[in-house]
């Protein structure tokens, strides 16, 4: 198997960056292969990810070497993990759930799944099928505060780089969403427009709804306003009932959901700001 070296970068964006960046590699004789860049130019920002092959003998003194020829505070990650861990939260619905384990299970995705935690049992048979550890945190009889405490007390003991929220019906605060900054990744329905509260399906079709979708997106304290990872839709017409509305809506979440996680995986996805770069 060819070795292969994959570099992020982020800094200010200056005249030269690619050529700079192309001759540290070439004198540590590794070969580019693939080279994605996007520059901001309102905000002046450069970002670049380079995959390479070649024999890398130490990826500290590769680093060392691009933060000393590029922009001051340029943020630089050579070979970060491969193998991503993540943690799942759920409630009810199984659907997005049952695609991430089975993915897991034949190893398909560039990720373990650790653990599942719900704050319903539902689906605590399911994940123990998969030797999954699942933990039951129930929200009922306790404040926010005290769940929140608990939930993030039980996350803390997996060494997760994500935590999915698959289908997990629960807004979170602004005190747990800080402790797991830029970790956190949900998914939601999205509709055009966009209803929301209970029985959105049922909204959608009495509006007449002719798109229905799903969006991927990292937490933040803006109620589903994160940054947006990946979305998509699917055309329907007057002949769905709510019910297939509900059926094709789920395969676009999972769909949507197991696409953000593959990008995240493989380091294609960059936070900035309210926006997301995505190295496809």
């Amino acid at each position: 198997m060819i070795n292969q070296t994959l570099i992020l970068i982020q800094c200010q964006d200056a005249v030269g960056l690619v050529a700079i960046i192309s001759n540290v590699l070439a004198a540590h004789e590794l070969n580019i292969v693939t080279m994605r860049e996007f520059v901001d130019e309102e905000k002046g920002k450069f970002f670049v990810r380079v995959v390479c092959t070649g024999d890398l003998t130490d990826k500290d003194v590769l680093k060392k070497a691009l933060e000393s020829r590029l922009p001051q505070q340029a943020f630089v990650m050579v070979n970060p993990d491969l193998r991503k861990k993540l943690v799942l939260l759920v409630t009810k619905e199984h659907h997005c759930l049952a695609d991430i384990l089975v993915r897991n299970y034949f190893q398909t995705m560039q990720a373990e799944v650790v653990a599942v935690i719900g704050n319903y049992d539902n689906l605590q048979e399911f994940s123990k099928k998969f030797d999954i550890p699942f933990h039951y945190i129930s929200h009922e009889q306790k404040s926010k505060e005290a769940f929140e405490d608990e939930l993030a007390h039980t996350i803390a003991q997996y060494p997760a780089d994500y935590i999915i929220l698959a289908k997990f019906m629960r807004i979170l605060s602004p005190t747990f969403v800080a402790k797991f900054k830029g970790k956190l990744i949900n998914i939601h329905h999205s509709f055009l427009p966009a209803f929301i509260g209970a029985n959105p399906y049922k909204q959608a079709h009495d509006r007449g709804v002719k798109i229905i979708g799903a969006t991927a997106h990292f937490v933040t304290d803006d109620l589903d306003e994160g940054p947006i990872i990946v979305q998509n839709t699917k055309s329907i017409d007057h002949s769905y009932d709510v019910l297939h509305m509900r059926t094709a809506g789920m395969e676009i979440e999972k769909a949507v959901l197991s696409r953000a996680i593959q990008l995240l995986t493989e380091d294609r996805v960059i936070l900035h700001g309210n926006r997301t770069i995505v190295f496809k």
